[in-house]
């Protein structure tokens, strides 16, 4: 009877694992839905839309092939048609139908005086976003298609991807991002294009059965040994045989007559060593089978009881109402960075104005065309400073879906324990972010509370009246505390504490002053005056209502003869001789510094101060006084 349960636990066990298995295999389903993208007109990019990326739950899996290098890259829906407004393109989107469908989309004509302002609407005036206006070709008239422009390296993007042949690229975009596909921008993008997503298939009772028969199989070897057992106690002799005479035991103990031979006192005790033996290799199979079917089980293959627990809410941080999306993403920021400093790192060592020009402007690329200019004739002068990129402490965008739009971020040099803040802006859809402001932040003045990189910040406007000072008022109130110090109008209103800009202006005024009386025994005069750069100023706002204003200050240094017969020699000034090209003067030198200079600027009402974050200073021109 035992071997009749233990052979009914095999088959059962068999059956159950079969099922579970077969549940988890052949009976399973597919694990992904695909839908394939087909393109009938050829064009050299291809945007698919967020709606088709989110027909199913999950993560998203595009997958392109063509010949040779393709490219796929994805950012907002805004950017990328931004991005595409002067190009033909095909769109994939669903219809209400539910389809996916491929259209060709033409570039819409641009009227020649937008494309020449190419400015964005205010955001204070006019919430709605602007597109970037389409370049213009030489004759004044919007250029269309703009062909060979290539989608690789642009700031726009929040990722992007390259290989050969066939791209497949992992994603997982809400319906407000956008994917574009294109091979070099010339070519027609590639038409074979599909996403795929994981279906969430689950088999509840795969678990159960693999474990429930694996524990049968378990029983049946036990039953199956018991059975056994069992069928060779009950086995005794048929015939009772004579009985064998009583006779003394032989005596096999002589030297070495022990080896290989058995002792009639060992034989039960091996029996039974090789009977364990035996059962535990029977037992062996069917527990190692069963760990190895519990291991394979998912959590998927198991029912799931019980209401499904709510995940803790954490804090958040709510935008406005009506904020846009800010300007970039924080891994996009050190993207960025990144390439801007390896841009100007070349550009320093090669001294090359115009490759600076890519990814600088304003004040910081004045600074540095001044620099390559003066280091091409004096071979020992200074190298400007690199610009730090990682690691990124502070990231600030700019709130707007518009264009221009601007990042404020720090970074830190741990090797030399400094800090550096900075402004960089992009123009338009299709320009570089490029940095206008580069200061070294102060190390005794913290930073204002400020918004999350993914929320982004305000610009305040140039003439706000909700602010302690206008942006627009400062670096002229400020040049006059330079100037006159205490007895400044404006002296109050900047936070002396910490300021290290006024200190060291202040002493090496008078230092070279000194050295000036040394050297020209009443001859000439030296002036120092300071007031408002050309560039325009920039305010981001913070969280209490204040701004993290930057603004450009000029400090211009004046030397003149007092007598018909002096003259003002440049022997002792370097700099001003290579810039002026000028041994002498007669009417005497002017020498212009610039500098670039971040303040906190509080809200009005406030009790506060301006305080001052960190500057730079680089000298920009020297002339001949006419």
């Amino acid at each position: 009877m035992r071997f009749v349960w233990a052979v009914a636990a095999f088959v059962l066990a068999a059956v159950m694992i079969g099922a579970g298995i077969a549940q988890r295999t052949i009976f399973q389903g597919p694990r992904t839905e695909t839908a394939s993208i087909s393109v009938e007109e050829e064009a050299p990019y291809l945007m698919i839309d967020g709606a088709v990326l989110n027909q199913m739950p999950g993560t998203q899996t595009l997958r392109v092939q063509g010949e040779g290098d393709l490219f796929a890259s994805y950012g907002r829906a805004a950017d990328v048609q931004a991005w595409l407004s002067d190009a033909e393109y095909n769109r994939a989107s669903v219809n209400d139908e539910g389809e996916v469908v491929t259209t060709l989309v033409e570039p819409e004509p641009v009227d020649p005086s937008d494309a020449e302002t190419g400015q964005a609407a205010d955001p204070a005036t006019e919430p709605a976003p602007t597109e970037p206006a389409a370049p213009v070709d030489e004759t004044g008239d919007a250029a269309t298609g703009s062909p060979g422009r290539s989608p690789l390296g642009s700031d726009l993007w929040l990722d992007e991807f390259q290989q050969a042949d066939i791209l497949i690229a992992p994603l997982q975009l809400p319906e407000d991002m956008s994917v574009l596909v294109a091979t070099d921008g010339t070519a027609a993008a590639p038409s074979t294009v599909s996403v795929s997503w994981p279906l969430q298939t689950t088999t509840p009772w795969a678990g159960p059965l693999i474990v429930g028969g694996g524990i049968l199989m378990a029983i049946g070897v036990f039953l199956y040994i018991l059975g056994i057992r069992h069928a060779r106690r009950s086995r005794g002799p048929r015939r009772k045989g004579l009985p064998l005479p009583v006779t003394e035991p032989i005596d096999l103990a002589v030297d070495g007559a022990d080896k290989g031979v058995i002792s009639s006192s060992d034989a039960p005790t091996r029996r039974r060593a090789v009977t364990s033996g035996r059962r535990a290799f029977a037992v062996v199979p069917a527990v190692a089978v069963s760990a190895l079917l519990f291991t394979g089980c998912a959590a998927d293959a198991w029912p799931q009881f019980g209401a499904t627990p709510t995940p803790t809410p954490t804090a958040t941080v709510i935008a406005p109402e009506g904020q846009h999306a800010p300007a970039v993403t924080k891994p996009q920021a050190e993207r960025i960075l990144t390439r801007i400093a390896s841009t100007i790192a070349d550009a320093d060592a090669a001294m090359d104005a115009e490759l600076a020009a890519t990814r600088l402007e304003g004040a910081a690329l004045a600074a540095r065309e001044t620099n390559y200019k003066i280091r091409a004739s004096l071979a020992d002068y200074q190298a400007p400073a690199g610009i730090l990129s990682k690691p990124l402490k502070v990231i600030l965008p700019q709130a707007f879906d518009g264009w221009p739009r601007s990042v404020i971020a720090v970074a830190d040099d741990s090797a030399s324990k400094t800090s550096s803040i900075m402004l960089m802006t992009q123009q338009d859809a299709w320009s570089d972010y490029k940095l206008s402001y580069i200061a070294s932040l102060e190390a005794s003045t913290p930073l204002p509370d400020l918004a999350p990189h993914y929320i982004g910040a305000t610009q305040v406007e140039p003439d706000s009246p909700f602010l302690l000072m206008a942006p627009e008022e400062i670096a002229a109130a400020y040049a006059d505390v330079i100037d006159n110090g205490e007895d400044s109008a404006f002296y109050d209103v900047f936070d002396p504490e910490g300021d290290q800009m006024r200190a060291s202006i202040a002493a090496d005024r008078q230092r070279r002053l000194d050295e000036f009386n040394q050297t020209g025994t009443g001859t000439g005069t030296f002036e120092f005056q300071a007031s408002a750069g050309t560039q325009p100023p920039f305010a981001l706002a913070t969280i209490e209502s204040g701004a993290i204003v930057a603004v450009n200050i000029h400090e211009t240094d004046t030397v003149r003869p007092t007598t018909a017969d002096a003259v003002i020699k440049t022997e002792n000034n370097p700099r001003a001789k290579v810039l002026t090209g000028a041994d002498q003067s007669a009417t005497g030198f002017t020498t212009t510094f610039t500098d670039q200079v971040f303040f906190y600027v509080p809200g009005s009402g406030s009790g506060e101060k301006i305080r001052l974050l960190g500057y730079s200073s680089d000298i920009l021109d020297a002339k001949v006084i006419s």
